[in-house]
């Protein structure tokens, strides 16, 4: 079992990216360990303000930092052909050894939309991103054996070709999902497992769908690495957090899917129904930087390897400082 990491979620969303370079620097001084950046078109709702294209932001953190760094997540399946994905990945890889990350998931209407293609149901979104996968690790196995491949799917098609810039060790592809029957496909066919906060026995029915099939196809689960991204709110008053929480980060609050939705100006609209009773159990609201180390610790216990943390308010530097202080050094594996 790998130790555990606790890394910063540089929100895109929310921030210019020479700040969310900034602060990225600035949690690894207070002692986070990497660094997770989404890939957005748009932001969730008009108030966060930004949306930076996130291969030039990772670049930008792997100078400025010392630890891992990925996407959490992008879709290889719209806005990207998946040797697009694979060709962006594996140079990062190169660029920074052993430090780069590739998440991936079936994506949201919000972001890839944009390129006005048919958006299909949740079934074929996810058969799509299977199949990227397939070529993405196609694609990294040629190319280190030094030969080109190809692909005709039922999805995507590539002509005979290889990636000529690979690092020594391909990057390691995470998944991200909330569904059972896409988490057993992950063990199967990617090399670890990404979610966002929820139930501990709904995440705890997701590990054990990953595990049983990673043991099918004869894998190790134990060794394979389970990712959190935990979206949290803390001020130094109750009253602030929540005020951040309905301000900055209303879709934390809203209890339904968000994949079909396509404008932050329609997420907009549907945060003035979000009240804060809304958020609970779906993310902390508190000033007690104990009450958040409690929560995560949960997770920790619960087997995540890697858990990468995000405040939605704007007091970004003073939680970075707070939480190093009080909250990191007291989480244990």
């Amino acid at each position: 079992m790998s130790d555990l990491s606790v890394g910063y979620a540089a929100m895109l969303e929310q921030f210019h990216p020479t700040e969310a370079v900034r602060l990225s620097a600035l949690a690894e001084q207070h002692g986070f360990s990497g660094v997770m950046a989404a890939d957005h078109f748009q932001p969730w709702v008009p108030q966060q303000g930004q949306s930076s294209f996130v291969w030039n932001v990772l670049a930008a953190v792997g100078e400025r930092t010392k630890g891992d760094f990925g996407p959490g997540v992008t879709a290889p399946t719209f806005r990207w052909h998946p040797a697009m994905v694979a060709q962006a990945s594996a140079t990062m890889a190169a660029m920074y050894p052993g430090r780069h990350w590739l998440g991936l998931g079936s994506g949201e209407a919000l972001n890839e939309h944009i390129v006005s293609q048919y958006w299909p149901e949740t079934p074929e979104r996810i058969n799509r991103m299977f199949e990227a996968i397939d070529i993405i690790n196609k694609l990294f196995t040629a190319s280190l054996a030094g030969k080109d491949v190809k692909h005709r799917g039922e999805f995507y098609k590539l002509e005979s070709t290889r990636l000529w810039t690979m690092p020594e060790v391909p990057p390691e592809i995470l998944v991200a999902t909330a569904g059972p029957v896409t988490a057993k496909r992950a063990g199967k066919f990617t090399d670890g497992l990404i979610t966002v906060g929820a139930p501990l026995e709904k995440i705890d029915g997701l590990f054990k769908k990953f595990d049983e099939g990673a043991r099918e196809v004869g894998k190790d689960p134990s060794t394979m690495p389970k990712v959190l991204q935990l979206h949290m709110s803390w001020a130094a008053t109750d009253e602030e957090a929540l005020t951040n929480a309905m301000v900055e980060w209303p879709n934390g609050g809203m209890k339904f899917p968000k994949a079909d939705i396509r404008s932050p100006f329609e997420f907009e609209q549907m945060a003035k129904l979000v009240r804060p009773e809304d958020f609970e159990g779906r993310m902390i609201i508190n000033s007690d930087p104990d009450v958040h180390r409690e929560y995560i610790q949960r997770f920790v216990d619960l087997g995540f390897d890697r858990i990468y943390l995000h405040n939605v308010g704007r007091n970004q530097a003073e939680w970075i400082e707070v939480f190093g202080r009080d909250v990191l050094p007291k989480l244990t594996r």
